[in-house]
């Protein structure tokens, strides 16, 4: 399931026009903190998931690939 949220959240951040960079800073967290979720080197935390979720308007299941 990681290899998907990874993709997803590259996704997500390209069609909202940010870089990883500006996410990161909306987020508190390191820029390579970041990168490592999306090459799916590191999972986030279920709370940062859940923001993740509620920034972009989608399901914590949609960023898992439970749901499409």
């Amino acid at each position: 399931m990681k290899i998907i949220l990874g993709q997803r959240l590259k996704e997500l951040r390209e069609e909202f026009g940010l870089t990883q960079k500006e996410i990161a800073e909306k987020f508190n967290i390191n820029a390579v903190t970041y990168l490592h979720y999306e090459k799916n080197q590191r999972e986030p935390p279920l709370s940062l998931l859940a923001d993740f979720a509620i920034f972009f308007d989608v399901t914590t299941d949609y960023l898992l690939g439970i749901q499409s």
